[in-house]
Formats: C-alpha cells, structure tokens, sequence
C-alpha cells in the first residue's frame, strides 16, 4: 500500500513527507508488505541499541558541517550531478537508525480535510539522502492481526538534502493522520486508525524514532542538464518530493539550483488539493514564484472550490489537460514529467496525452516507451 507527504501554506518553512493512510490512500510513499523488493532490504545483520545510541549522541554534539561561502555545497556529489553515489539502505528493517523527534506541528487550515502534520526529526548526519528518496519508519508497538512487531512504512522526504535548517542533520516528512469515520458512532473509531501516522502525529520532541533507509531513485532529478523542464503533478500530500526540488533548485544555494536559475529549464508545479486551506506550502511557492519567474510556474487545482470546463469539480487531471499541447511539445523536448500521488489522476492524464498523440498522427504507446526509455516519465502513485 502506498502512501504520501503533504505541506501547508501555513509555514514557509515547514517540512512536508508522506503518510500511510489506513483507510483512504494519502500518499506518495510505499510499504514492505506491498513491495516484494522491499524484503531485499531485510539484514540479518545486528547491532547493539547501545553502539547506535553512542554513534547518535557523537553525531549530535558534534559541530554542524560549514558550508563554504555561505552556501550549500557540503553534501554533494563531485560532479554534482553524478548519481553512483546516491545512498541506498544505509540503514534496513532489523538494524534501524533511531533518530530523534525534534518538533511536530499542525499545518492545514481549519477547513482542510484531515488533518497533516509537519514532523522534523533528526539523524544527526548519519542518514544522508537525495532529493526524491523515502524513509522508512517503523511503529514502536506490534500487529494485533498476527502479534509481530509493525513493518516499516515509507514515507517520501520534503527536504532538501541539507534539511530545512541547511546543517544536513535533519529532515522533514510531513504525515497525514490516518482515520476512519464510523456512520455508527458518528465519529471517528479509534480502533481503526493508521498505526504509523498516528504514532507520528502525536510524537513529541525527543522521542525515538527508528528510521530505516533511505531508499528510492524513481524520483530523482536528472541534474546533468541545467536546462531540463521539470513537469511536477501531485495530488495532496504527494507534493512531498517536489518541495525537496524546489527548495533544492530556489531556495538553497546549492551548484544545480546556481546552474537552473542561469539556464532556460522551466520547474512547473501542478498541485491538486481539496479547498485553500488544504493548500500545500502556498507561502513557499508564491516566494519561489516571485524571485523566479523565468524557471518557475505555478497551476493549482481545487475540487471543491473551482470548475472545470465541462462545469464539474476541478481535479488535478482537469487542470493538466489545460496545458495538454504546451506539456506533449516539452515532453517531445526532452521535459522530466513527474506523478505522485493518488493513482486515479493518471487515467485522465494519459488520455490527454493519447489525444494529443492521436492529433500528430502519432501512437500513443509508443510515444509512452519513448519517454520511458529516456527515463523522462516518473511515476510514484497509489
């Protein structure tokens, strides 16, 4: 089962990840029981709770990397782009890293639909990761269905590989709380709530928290290329690894974001969500927007508040297909188009795209191969 990451315009810096939802799918982010290669990460390896907790509290006091002329260059690959030193399951389901909760916060609206919380937490520099990786968190407690202890579940990381606090110490997953409504009681059945991301939103600073990973390379950015359009569509908490990029790309002052910002390559966000105060890191992007109007573009979609052109609800699929021509000639270009989220909005954008495909006189499916061949089509859906 998948899940995701969200954010909130409510904090500009706040973090966002993704959260397994128990009952309805939230997210961007997978779990070990659903992904047969997820057992390839068991170890048997073991090591002492005592080593891990000494190797932390090293790492905690000692002094935070310093960043040469003030900028974010501490973490990277030399060259930048190149990625055959990405980390990959530095640390596996039977000897998890145990990091620490550094701050927890609410930060949807009032109106929003559930509730998502920001979770920062720190493993002091010893789970390094890249823009687009996932964690793993593993729920303290066991499964009442079969009395083993809870399996991990991966949640997509909202930061930068420097964390929103630049010391590469850190980092954000932004978890919505898993609920189920009973019609019954007419609330909400506390017996039937997601283990993990409940566990996450009610965790409270300097609580443990075990951490495995980081994993993933499906949502990477092919860096290589200053000039590469970066096409991104998320649904809710999906949003998730596309913050990683654009605090990456206009944030931070990091050697991509300096050769993005000089070159022609357009970052172009599509976010679906339900109302405003469900939207995601509005703050963020509106800034993002206003310092960089060459490179960066902004599309939202509001189901309950706006409509499409047929006059129904305006979902993410809805405000793609506005764009469908200008998105089918980058894609032919050499555009990176990216997915995350809820599986459903990726039915009505193919057929968009088969459309177009239909109008050139060309076959959509091999168009499709195409793009996959080149590695321009991510997909991270649910």
């Amino acid at each position: 089962m998948l899940s995701t990451f969200v954010a909130s315009s409510l904090s500009l810096s706040a973090p966002i990840g993704v959260s397994r939802v128990a009952q309805s799918r939230v997210g961007c982010t997978r779990m070990s029981d659903d992904e047969p290669w997820n057992s390839n990460a068991q170890s048997s390896t073991t090591l002492d709770k005592s080593t891990l907790e000494a190797a932390y509290d090293a790492a905690m006091n000692a002094p935070a990397p310093a960043a040469a002329g003030g900028k974010q260059d501490f973490l990277e690959a030399e060259p930048y782009w190149d990625q055959s030193t990405i980390p990959v399951n530095t640390y596996k389901n039977k000897a998890p890293f145990v990091g620490k909760i550094v701050s927890t916060k609410r930060i949807v609206g009032p109106e929003a639909t559930g509730e998502t919380c920001d979770v920062v937490m720190s493993h002091g520099g010893k789970m390094p990761y890249w823009e687009g990786q996932s964690y793993g968190v593993i729920p303290p407690g066991t499964n009442p269905k079969n009395g083993k202890p809870n399996s991990v579940r991966l949640y997509s990381i909202a930061s930068s590989r420097y964390g929103d606090d630049m010391t590469g110490t850190t980092t954000t997953l932004c978890v919505r709380r898993a609920t189920y409504w009973c019609p019954e009681l007419k609330a909400d059945d506390p017996a039937k709530k997601g283990v993990c991301s409940n566990y996450l939103c009610d965790s409270k600073p300097g609580d443990d928290v075990k951490l495995t990973g980081p994993s993933g390379k499906v949502m990477l950015i092919p860096e290589k290329d200053p000039n590469v359009d970066l096409i991104m569509v998320a649904t809710g908490t999906g949003i998730a690894p596309y913050r990683s990029f654009i605090r990456r790309l206009f944030v931070e002052e990091t050697p991509f974001g300096e050769a993005y910002t000089k070159g022609s390559g357009l970052a172009w966000l599509f976010l679906g969500v339900a109302n405003s105060d469900a939207l995601l890191y509005d703050d963020e992007w509106q800034s993002v927007l206003k310092a960089h109007p060459k490179n960066f573009r902004l599309d939202y979609a509001l189901s309950r508040e706006q409509k499409n052109k047929d006059g129904g609800k305006m979902y993410i699929q809805d405000k793609v297909a506005e764009y469908s021509d200008e998105i089918f000639t980058r894609m032919d270009n050499g555009a990176h188009m990216y997915f995350c989220g809820l599986k459903g909005m990726m039915p009505g954008i193919t057929e968009m795209l088969e459309g177009v495909c239909k109008e050139k006189g060309l076959k959509w499916e091999d168009k499709l191969t195409q793009w996959k061949k080149a590695g321009q089509w991510h997909v991270e859906v649910y």
